[in-house]
């Protein structure tokens, strides 16, 4: 079920919002002087392709930016663990100046749920009178919410809040539990009052518990949905959340400093830039048009010429990839930016011989840039990750078909722009066809000769939040498990086929892992030393290699999965992850994040499909 919006015209905060809350923080900071540490969730199991390389060497973009919220808010005992770099990080153990933190904020993704969880638990096993505020936040968050509180009365554990927006709202939070907060008193219980007397349901985007006095969760609160920062002009600088990147080690506890900006860019050779946000598509298995309320939001030009000038004179990082959801949705958006960007310089060179970035775009809205292509190219862009998802329109329409595809990718790589495809494998798609391009060996082989030297493929998963999601589920195309193996979060990347009408779904799990293999070889390496399909020699080589080795590490699971799916006992899941705790709005109607549950309650009777 996708994510509603706010009654129309009340999307969007005042201008200016963002920037006075944490002018108003930082008033009332050196009184509390908070410690804080946030760590971002990782399972290292979803390290393969198509995110083999950048999920280790970029930082996400989502806990820099909650860091750097904070220390704008005059924050600055703050520390951002990647578990990416610090696997054996243990909240139980972490101690910031000498104390445990004030705050102990966990950002993860659906696919990191697993040790999302075992960091909240983990936390909750610190003695109650020093516990830190656990706050929970990211997609899992927004989504998902119910999921960070355990229903378990035995062993309660579990978030005190969810943060199911924005950094605003964070920032919206903290401000008033610290109006309630006495002079060294523990955050945790300036929140527990501030709870009981309904301070909080003033702050849209939020979902706390409500506890008896053992802790156990006796039912879930939700606040609403969030107001969004309209000009992301108004976001904190992302140079202040590398400043607060704890070194990697293999150490349980905190390092007694933050990274050394020297180490910065030898761990980070990118970095992800919010740069503009929303879609103008709304395709059913995507959640994001709705979560951005249907807004196109951006950053000036200016702005983010700032921000690439700022990050390389700090840590020297020529390397940037943008956010977007489409950066291409909006013309004249788009054109100041890019505009802005070619004209900009760093430290008297033009910027674009300093920063090259890339984005996301679609066929559709690259066609109709086509005139300003060579203004983008000027911009510093150097390759574009386009949404293909089929060429031929069949399994969704996004204005792309063989021939706009083709001429895309002509007119970008004419300008030196290098094009990646994202293909997504659905029901129905053969492998080859004859005489059409609808295999996805036919497509894998149009897109390779029209000049992609990298491509993403990724079969069909339902996303929590799209309009698919539930249906996904009641049609019965949803796997629980396979061979005895259940499915699990980290497998609904899109690498593994966990979704599929087909009776033999191994078919399709096939299918991705052959269309790699054509795509990723050595005779292909061999072949783009002769004749590379970039300009930029060794560049169409290089890909090929690095792809080479992330699908070595990628082809055993696929395969593993394949053989489960092939060999053993394929039981289908009919009912969507739904709450079993209480979830209700604060006039006393149930929220929407509880749909997952009504939906459960409606299929009690099914029988389970096999």
């Amino acid at each position: 079920m996708e994510l509603p919006s706010r009654n129309r015209g009340d999307e969007l905060l005042k201008p200016g919002e963002c920037l006075d809350i944490r002018r108003r923080l930082r008033r009332i900071a050196p009184r509390h002087n908070l410690a804080t540490v946030v760590a971002c969730a990782f399972d290292w199991r979803t390290r393969i392709l198509p995110f083999y390389y950048s999920s280790v060497h970029m930082a996400p973009a989502g806990v820099r930016a909650v860091g750097a919220a904070l220390a704008d808010a005059g924050f600055g005992r703050t520390r951002i663990v990647l578990q990416q770099w610090n696997r054996r990080f243990r909240p139980s153990r972490m101690s910031l100046d000498g104390q445990v933190p004030d705050m102990f904020l966990v950002s993860s993704m659906q696919i990191h749920s697993a040790q999302c969880e075992a960091l909240i638990r983990d936390a909750c096993r610190i003695d109650p009178g020093r516990r830190p505020l656990i706050i929970a936040g990211g997609p899992k968050a927004i989504y998902e919410p119910w999921s960070l509180f355990g229903a378990d009365r035995s062993g309660p554990w579990g978030a005190d809040v969810a943060v199911t927006g924005e950094e605003y709202v964070l920032l919206n939070f903290l401000e008033v539990v610290l109006s309630v907060r006495a002079d060294n008193e523990p955050l945790r219980s300036a929140f527990l009052r501030a709870r009981d007397e309904g301070l909080l349901e003033g702050v849209p985007g939020l979902v706390y518990a409500r506890t008896d006095r053992r802790g156990v969760v006796e039912e879930l609160v939700d606040t609403g949905v969030q107001r969004l920062v309209g000009d992301l002009d108004e976001l904190p600088h992302p140079v202040l959340g590398y400043q607060l990147l704890e070194p990697p080690s293999r150490r349980r506890t905190l390092a007694g400093q933050a990274m050394d900006p020297g180490a910065v860019r030898r761990h980070n050779w990118i970095v992800s830039l919010v740069l503009t946000s929303g879609c103008r598509f709304s395709c059913p298995y995507c959640p994001i048009p709705a979560y951005n309320q249907r807004q196109l939001r951006a950053k000036s030009g200016q702005r983010i010429a700032d921000e690439m000038a700022r990050l390389y004179e700090h840590y020297g990082i020529r390397q940037y990839f943008g956010t977007d959801d489409n950066f291409f949705s909006n013309k004249p958006r788009t054109l100041e930016i890019v505009e802005t960007l070619g004209r900009a310089e760093i430290n008297g060179a033009p910027l674009r011989r300093v920063a090259r970035w890339a984005t996301e775009v679609t066929v559709h809205d690259t066609l109709g840039m086509k005139e300003h292509l060579h203004a983008v190219r000027k911009a510093g862009i150097m390759a574009l990750w386009l949404g293909v998802e089929d060429i031929t329109a069949t399994f969704v329409k996004k204005g792309q078909s063989v021939d706009k595809t083709a001429e895309a990718f002509r007119l970008l790589r004419e300008q030196g722009i290098l094009p990646v495809p994202m293909l997504m494998h659905h029901d129905g798609q053969p492998l080859y066809t004859r005489g059409t391009q609808y295999g996805l060996i036919n497509q894998v082989r149009l897109l390779r000769k029209v000049g992609a030297i990298d491509v993403q493929i990724l079969a069909m998963t339902p996303a929590p939040g799209s309009r698919s999601y539930e249906e996904a589920f009641t049609s019965g195309q949803v796997i629980q498990s396979a061979g005895g193996k259940k499915v699990e979060p980290y497998m609904m990347d899109g690498n593994y086929v966990v979704a599929s009408r087909d009776a033999r779904p191994w078919r399709s799990q096939l299918r991705v892992a052959m269309a790699l293999t054509y795509f990723y070889n050595p005779l292909r390496l061999l072949v783009s030393l002769i004749l590379p399909k970039s300009n930029r020699y060794l560049v169409d080589s290089g890909v090929q290699l690095t792809g080479m080795w992330g699908l070595s590490r990628t082809l055993p699971r696929m395969l593993g999965w394949a053989l489960r799916l092939m060999t053993g006992k394929v039981k289908r899941q009919l009912r969507p992850p739904g709450t079993v705790l209480p979830l209700r709005r604060i006039e006393g109607n149930p929220s929407s994040h509880a749909a997952g549950r009504a939906c459960a309650s409606q299929l009690s009777q099914a029988p389970e499909a096999r």
